[in-house]
C-alpha cells in the first residue's frame, strides 16, 4: 500500500483533521493507496502557499526557470519504474500506457522549458504624439489545475507545466482515483528545486470534492482554473469559475469519430482505429468511439478490424502478458456492457470481444450501430467501438457531427485533398488525416469544441491562457487635454 501526504508550501502534511481515504486496486480489490482527506482549511493553505511563492518564482530569469523545468523532466523519466507500479496499482494501467505517460509528461516539461523565452510582447503604433504603447504578457499569479485519472501523469503535468513556464505558481488538485500517482508529480517538482510552494498538491476524499474545489476556485489568489474530465463535472467547474469571475480552460468528454472513405488504405485504417479505440482500454479523451464506414468498403474493413480486435484481450497489468489492462472499476465495465447489450437488443452485431471478467473487458467491436442505440451517442469510455455504415461523403460528415461533443476526429482516404475537405467540415478541435484520433504532442494547441470544452493547452497557445495581456504606455511629450 502506498501512503500519500499533502504537499503544501514544500512540506509533507496530513489533513488538518487527520482524516484519510483509500483507493483500491480495480483488479484485485486490495488497498492501493491511502491519502489525506484534505479539508477546506487545507485547500486554502495550499492556495496561500502558492501565492507566497509567486513573487520569487515569477521574478526568476528565463534561463533559471528553464533549467529547473528541464531537471524536472529528467527526474520524471528517471522515476518511470516507480510511476508504472503506482499507475498499475491505482488505475490498472499497462506498462506501455505508463511509459507513454512518462514520455509525454517529460515532453510537456521540456516544451514548457523552451517556452520561457517565447512569452513576449509587442509595440503597437499609437495615434498619440510621443506615446509608445506596449502589449505585454505577464504571469497571472496562482493557477489551479484539476486533473483526471485516465492519463494521470499526462493530464496533471499538462495542467501545471505551461502555467509554471509563464511564471505562475500552482495548486494541483489530485484525482481521488490516483492520489499517489499525482503526488509523485509533487515529489519530482520538489526534487528539481522549483522551490517551496511553487507546486502544491492537494488530495481529497470523494465525498469532499465539491467543497474542496469550491474553496480553491473561490480563493482570491487563484486567478486561472484548468480542468480535464467529464462534461458533467466540467459544467460545474465552469459555473463555479463564472460565479467567482475566474477564467477557466476545460477539456471534457468526447465521442471521437474516425471516418473511413471509399479510397482509404484499409490496412492503415485498421491499425490506427485499433490503437485509437483500445489503447488504455478506450479510456482516453480522444479514444475512437465511432468508426464511420463508407458502404463500399464497410464489409472489408469490418472483417479486418474484427480480426485485429480479437487479439486484444485484457488481463491483470501487473503480470504484463496482455495488450489491455483493467478499466477503472467493475462498475465501469458493467456500464460499458450495458451499452453493448442495448445495442444488440436493438439489432447490432458483436463482431469481436464482449467478454467481461470483473474490471477486465476485451476489445469489443459492435457493427451496424444506429441512432436508436445508446452506443451511438453516449460516451462509453471503455474498450468498445461502434461501426456505423453510411452512403457517401456527405452522410459521413453528417454522422460524424451528429454529437454534442467535438474534441478529436480522424479521416482516412488516399485523396488527401478530399480528406482535407472532410476534415475542415468536422466540428472538432482536432482532426488527423490518415492517422488515429489519439495523438498528442506537447507543442500542439490541444482542445475541443461544443460540449468537449474550450481553451487550448499546449505550446504557444497556452501562453494566452496562462498570462495577462496588458496594455502599457510611455509618454515622452507633454499631454494636451480638453479640460
Amino acid at each position: 500500500m502506498l501512503t500519500v501526504s499533502l504537499l503544501i508550501g514544500g512540506d509533507d502534511r496530513a489533513s488538518s483533521d487527520e482524516r484519510s481515504f483509500e483507493r483500491f486496486n480495480p483488479v484485485s480489490g486490495e488497498i492501493a493507496s491511502r491519502a489525506p482527506a484534505a479539508t477546506v482549511a487545507d485547500a486554502r493553505d495550499a492556495a496561500a502557499a502558492a501565492a507566497a511563492a509567486f513573487p520569487a518564482w515569477s521574478a526568476l530569469g528565463p534561463s533559471e526557470r528553464r533549467d529547473r523545468l528541464l531537471r524536472a523532466a529528467a527526474l520524471m523519466e528517471a522515476r518511470g519504474p516507480e510511476i508504472a507500479q503506482t499507475m498499475a496499482a491505482e488505475i490498472g494501467a499497462t506498462a506501455d500506457w505508463s511509459a507513454f505517460n512518462v514520455q509525454l509528461s517529460a515532453g510537456f516539461l521540456r516544451e514548457a522549458a523552451a517556452a520561457v523565452t517565447h512569452i513576449t510582447g509587442s509595440i503597437i503604433p499609437s495615434d498619440t504624439p510621443g506615446m509608445t504603447a506596449f502589449a505585454m504578457h505577464q504571469p497571472v499569479g496562482v493557477v489551479l489545475g484539476i486533473a483526471p485519472w485516465n492519463a494521470p501523469l499526462i493530464m496533471a503535468v499538462r495542467a501545471i507545466a505551461m502555467p509554471l513556464a509563464c511564471g505562475n505558481t500552482v495548486v494541483l488538485k489530485a484525482s481521488e482515483v490516483c492520489p499517489a500517482t499525482h503526488r509523485l508529480i509533487g515529489d519530482v517538482m520538489a526534487a528539481a528545486g522549483l522551490g517551496a510552494g511553487v507546486v502544491n498538491v492537494v488530495t481529497n476524499a470523494p465525498a469532499d470534492a465539491a467543497m474542496v474545489v469550491e474553496a480553491l476556485i473561490a480563493h482570491p489568489v487563484v486567478r486561472r482554473v484548468n480542468f480535464t474530465g467529464s462534461t458533467r463535472v466540467g459544467r460545474v467547474i465552469a459555473e463555479l469559475s463564472a460565479h467567482y469571475l475566474k477564467p477557466a480552460i476545460l477539456e471534457l468528454g468526447s465521442k471521437a469519430p474516425l471516418i473511413v472513405l471509399d479510397d482509404a488504405d484499409l490496412d492503415e485504417a485498421v491499425k490506427a482505429a485499433a490503437f485509437g479505440a483500445f489503447m488504455n482500454q478506450g479510456q482516453i479523451c480522444m479514444s475512437t468511439e465511432r468508426i464511420i464506414l463508407d458502404d463500399a468498403i464497410a464489409d472489408a474493413f469490418a472483417e479486418r478490424f474484427a480480426a485485429k480486435a480479437a487479439t486484444l484481450i485484457a488481463g491483470d497489468p501487473r503480470r504484463g502478458n496482455t495488450p489491455l489492462g483493467s478499466v477503472i472499476s467493475r462498475e465501469a465495465a458493467e456500464r460499458v456492457s450495458g451499452l453493448v447489450r442495448d445495442a444488440v437488443l436493438k439489432g447490432a452485431r458483436i463482431l469481436a470481444g464482449g467478454r467481461v471478467n470483473g474490471s477486465l473487458m476485451d476489445a469489443t467491436v459492435i457493427d451496424r450501430v444506429t441512432p436508436a442505440m445508446r452506443l451511438y451517442s453516449e460516451e462509453s469510455f471503455g474498450p468498445v467501438v461502434a461501426l456505423i455504415r453510411v452512403s457517401g461523403v456527405e452522410e459521413a460528415i453528417r454522422v460524424a457531427n451528429d454529437t454534442e461533443y467535438g474534441l478529436s476526429s480522424a479521416v482516412f482516404g488516399r485523396d488527401e485533398a478530399r480528406a482535407m475537405m472532410v476534415a475542415r467540415r468536422l466540428e472538432t478541435g482536432i482532426c488527423h488525416i490518415n492517422g488515429p484520433t489519439v495523438q498528442d504532442e506537447a507543442q500542439m494547441p490541444f482542445g475541443g469544441m461544443k460540449s468537449s470544452g474550450y481553451g487550448r493547452f499546449g505550446g504557444t497557445a497556452a501562453i494566452h491562457e496562462f498570462t495577462e495581456l496588458r496594455w502599457i504606455t510611455i509618454s515622452s511629450k507633454p499631454g494636451t487635454y480638453p479640460i
